[in-house]
């Protein structure tokens, strides 16, 4: 399995200031023009499948380009390869999927510097800080999926711009065959039996996961969303005892043993235990009701899409029932399972076999984020050196 560390990086924040250069392997042009259907209206500028006069006719314009460029879509994240396969099955429009190990601010690039190129990317899933930057930049195509209306008003951008799809939780993974009793809590992680045992997925000032985990540590520690200080505080106390393990957890390093206890995204703790079962590990998950943080992946849509109705049509595809469906069987809590499980169309099976999650979680906004971000930027070296 890959890490995807940029993926992962892009999910939160965007803690480093400069732009990443992207790799560029999109595919050539095909001249592809902007469809029209419904009385004349253009894909490139319909708001919702609406415009060009109902599903069926957005259907009809995307078939038509016959063609999607999607960028940095891992198929083993969130289960985009099944979705993909899915899309095409259903639509018979091709998918080329560039850089998948890319991260957001590689998609961003892609849109601004390809723009009125056929590679430039139709769609783009990024981390929220990224997606509430691209708003701002004016890159992204207002667009309403036709179950935007349930998606919660803190999880979208009113006007279409950009909506919440999946994300998840931070978590703990343990392999329980190396580790006696699986810690539960950031209380656990203190305890002397866990020296040298606890890793994260990454750095926070680099890793989106990371810094979930940072952000989590603080909100267990007596912090808030307004103050993360308790975080640092949290992993020096951890450093200070022995138990943390500065060794970036990732698969590799949990089968080999170095990373027996990982801080990392549920999603991604609980795809791993599928894999490792199959490798004779046993490796628990839990969400620790002392440090609940989450956070979502954003859906939207390019301004300059070269394939305007088939990026509409991918939109509608993931926000139906069988494309969120697909993505809670990847372990990922898809933005409108609330609604599905209201209205009876959730995968009760795959909803199952999530991880537990007790109590409710606030979302931190921007600016809440861009003040931990400052804190952990400055305080991290110091809190876990020596």
């Amino acid at each position: 399995m890959t890490v995807h560390r940029a993926r992962a990086a892009a999910l939160a924040v965007g803690l480093t200031a400069a732009a990443l250069s992207l790799s560029a392997c999109g595919s050539a042009p095909s001249n592809t023009t902007a469809t029209s259907a419904g009385g004349g209206k253009s894909a490139a500028t319909a708001t919702s499948a609406a415009d060009l006069g109902g599903m069926d006719a957005l259907v009809a314009a995307a078939k038509k380009e016959g063609k999607l460029h999607v960028i940095t879509l891992p198929r083993d994240w969130a289960n985009y390869g099944a979705i993909i396969d899915g899309f095409q099955k259903k639509y018979g429009i091709t998918i080329e999927d560039e850089n998948p190990d890319g991260s957001s601010q590689d998609e961003i690039n892609a849109i601004t510097s390809r723009k009125g190129q056929d590679r430039a990317p139709d769609v783009v899933d990024l981390g929220s800080a990224f997606a509430l930057s691209a708003a701002q930049q004016g890159i992204l195509a207002p667009y309403k999926v036709a179950d935007f209306d349930k998606i919660p008003a803190a999880q979208k951008d009113p006007q279409g711009l950009r909506y919440n799809d999946y994300g998840g939780y931070v978590s703990i993974g343990c392999d329980a065959k190396r580790v006696k009793e699986c810690p539960a809590t950031f209380a656990d992680l203190l305890k002397p039996e866990y020296k040298g045992q606890v890793a994260m997925n990454g750095n926070p000032t680099k890793s989106g996961s990371a810094f979930g985990g940072f952000y989590a540590a603080a909100l267990a520690n007596g912090g808030t969303l307004d103050n993360v200080q308790p975080g640092l505080d949290f992993f020096s106390k951890l450093k200070k005892s022995g138990n943390y393990n500065p060794v970036e957890s990732t698969p590799a390093t949990v089968e080999k043993g170095e990373t027996p206890i990982s801080i990392d995204w549920d999603y991604l703790n609980a795809s791993y235990a599928t894999e490792f079962k199959t490798k004779g590990l046993d490796w628990k998950v839990t969400v620790p009701s002392d440090g609940l943080y989450a956070q979502y992946y954003n859906q939207a849509v390019n301004k300059w899409a070269p394939h305007p109705a088939a990026a509409r049509l991918w939109e509608e595809y993931l926000y139906s029932a069988e494309g969120q469906n697909l993505l809670l069987k990847g372990f990922a809590r898809p933005v409108l399972m609330d609604a599905m499980k209201q209205a009876g169309t959730l995968d009760a099976t795959a909803a199952a076999a999530l991880p537990a999650v007790s109590g409710t979680f606030t979302f931190p906004s921007e600016a809440q984020v861009d003040a931990a971000k400052k804190v952990v930027t400055e305080g991290w070296s110091k809190a876990v050196s020596g």
